[in-house]
C-alpha cells in the first residue's frame, strides 16, 4: 500500500475515530455523562460562541463522536450525525430539507414507519409528499414540482428487493439542485456507498446491521459535504441566508459543509433525539465486525434463496442475488460485494402456509427486526405491510402467502435444515398467478 493511501474499509471500521478520545485508550471510553465541567467562564463562552469542545451530550460526546467519525469515513461522506434510532435518522434529514409548503419525491417501495412518517405526520407540518415507482425514471422527473425539497429512496426495497438505480435518480435531482437521500440500512457502507453514485444524504438505521447484535437502537445521517449555494442555494434560504440575528448563514461559515452543519447544529440537538453514550458505544463496538458479518450473511442468504427457489412449496423468491429478479443486473452493478440478507418468500399455500412456517421454525427467531447475528422472520401482510392496501401490498411484493427473512451469520446448513423441517406440511400446490 502506498504511504499515503487511505487504509481498506476493515481497518477503518476498526481504527477511525478512536483517535479523538482523550487520552487514547484501546478501546472506546463510554462518556455516560449528561454534561461536562468548563474550567472557567472564558470556556464555556468560547464552546457555546464557536461549538468547540463538548459542553451537553445533546450536542456533543466524545464517545458519539468517535462512533459518528467512524461511520462518515466508511460512507465516503463529509460528517455524519448519530441519532437515537433510524427513525429519529430519516425525520432530521428530511426536516433539515423541507418545511410548511414543500414538497417531496419518494419510492412507494419504503419501510412502513417512514410511509407513515410522511403521510400522517410531516403532512401535518405542510409537507406534501408524491410516491413514484423506484425504477420508473419518467416517473421521478415528472413528479418534481418547484417546491421539490428533496427526493427519497431506500438502496433495496422492502419487501421486492428492488434496486435503486442511484446515479440515475441523483442525475435527475441534480438537474433542479434536489438533493437525494437514500436509506441504506439493508446494504450497509460494506455493500454499497450512496454517496459515491451521487446521493446526497445517507441514513442508517443503526440499530439493525451496523450495531448487529439486536440490542440497542440508533440512526445515522452521513451528509456528503458537497453543498452547493449557487446551484441549490435558492431551494434552501434557511442555509444560505442570515440567521435570525444577522449573523453569517450557513453557507458563509460553512461552505460545503453547510447542509451538513444544518443538521449537526440546528435541526438534530434541537428537536432532540440524542443518542446514549452507551448505545453509541455498543453500535460502535458493532461496526468493528460489519464487513465479516455482512459478508457472511450475504453469502447464507444467497445461498437459501438459491435453494427455496427450487423448492415445491414455494411460488417465488425475491432475492436480487437470484438471476429471475427482474432487478439482478441492476445489483450486479451496485452490489459487488454481496447482495443483501434481506428478502422475501412466497409460498403457494397462502396465508396458512406462511402461519405453518412462521409457527415451525425453530433456529429462526420469529420477531420484528432484521440485520441481527441471528436469522429472523415475519409475515409482512399481518405485520410491516397491515396499514396498506391489498392493491399497495401487492405492488410491493407481499401476498397472504408472502414471509420476510433476514439471514443471520449461523451455519447455512443448520439454516437450510431448519427451513426444510418447517416446511413439511406446506401444501405443494399449483402455481398462483402473481400480479407484479
Amino acid at each position: 500500500m502506498a504511504a499515503n493511501a487511505e487504509p481498506g474499509f476493515s481497518t477503518r471500521q476498526v481504527h477511525v475515530g478512536a483517535t479523538t478520545v482523550p487520552a487514547s485508550p484501546r478501546a472506546l471510553p463510554i462518556y455516560l455523562t449528561a454534561g461536562f465541567t468548563f474550567t472557567d467562564l472564558d470556556e464555556s463562552a468560547e464552546h457555546f460562541g464557536t461549538g468547540a469542545g463538548f459542553g451537553y451530550t445533546r450536542t456533543g460526546n466524545p464517545t458519539v463522536q468517535a462512533v459518528e467519525n467512524r461511520l462518515a469515513s466508511l460512507e465516503g461522506g463529509d460528517q455524519a450525525v448519530l441519532v437515537s434510532s433510524g427513525q429519529a435518522a430519516v425525520t432530521v434529514a428530511l426536516l433539515a430539507l423541507a418545511g410548511a409548503g414543500d414538497h417531496i419525491v419518494v419510492s412507494e417501495h419504503i419501510y412502513e414507519g417512514t410511509r407513515g412518517l410522511l403521510l400522517d405526520n410531516l403532512a401535518r407540518l405542510g409537507i406534501e409528499t408524491t410516491f413514484v415507482d423506484t425504477s420508473d425514471l419518467d416517473a421521478w422527473r415528472d413528479a418534481i414540482t418547484p417546491r421539490t425539497k428533496a427526493l427519497f429512496a431506500e438502496t433495496l426495497s422492502n419487501a421486492r428487493n428492488d434496486v435503486l438505480d442511484i446515479a440515475a435518480v441523483s442525475a435527475i435531482g441534480r438537474e433542479r439542485g434536489i438533493p437525494l437521500v437514500v436509506d441504506s440500512t439493508f446494504t450497509t457502507p460494506y455493500l454499497l456507498r450512496p454517496i459515491e453514485h451521487g446521493a446526497a444524504i445517507v441514513v442508517h438505521s443503526a440499530s439493525k446491521f451496523l450495531a448487529g447484535q439486536g440490542a440497542v437502537l440508533g440512526g445515522v445521517i452521513v451528509d456528503d459535504g458537497r453543498f452547493d449555494a449557487a446551484a441549490s442555494g435558492h431551494l434552501f434560504p434557511h442555509l444560505v441566508h442570515a440567521d435570525r440575528l444577522g449573523g453569517a448563514s450557513y453557507a458563509e461559515k460553512y461552505g460545503t459543509r453547510a447542509r451538513g452543519a444544518y443538521i449537526r447544529e440546528s435541526v438534530a440537538p434541537r428537536f432532540g433525539p440524542a443518542p446514549s453514550p452507551l448505545n453509541a458505544f455498543l453500535i460502535g463496538q458493532g461496526i468493528e465486525t460489519l464487513s465479516l458479518r455482512v459478508e457472511r450473511q450475504s453469502q447464507n442468504a444467497l445461498a437459501i434463496a438459491q435453494w427455496l427457489e427450487n423448492r415445491p412449496e414455494v411460488e417465488r423468491v425475491d432475492h436480487v442475488g437470484l438471476a429471475s429478479h427482474p432487478h439482478h443486473d441492476l445489483g450486479a452493478r451496485y452490489l459487488t460485494r454481496g447482495t443483501g440478507s434481506v428478502f422475501t418468500v412466497t409460498l403457494r399455500g397462502g396465508l396458512e402456509a406462511a402461519r405453518h412456517v412462521v409457527q415451525s421454525v425453530k433456529l429462526i427467531t420469529h420477531m420484528t427486526h432484521l440485520g441481527d447475528v441471528r436469522s429472523l422472520v415475519l409475515h409482512p401482510q399481518s405485520t410491516s405491510h397491515s396499514a396498506r392496501t391489498v392493491e399497495e401490498r401487492e405492488r410491493a411484493g407481499v401476498f397472504p402467502g408472502t414471509i420476510r427473512l433476514s439471514v443471520g451469520i449461523e451455519d447455512v446448513d443448520d439454516l437450510l435444515a431448519d427451513l426444510e423441517q418447517a416446511l413439511v406440511g406446506v401444501p405443494v400446490a399449483e402455481r398462483e398467478t402473481v400480479v407484479l
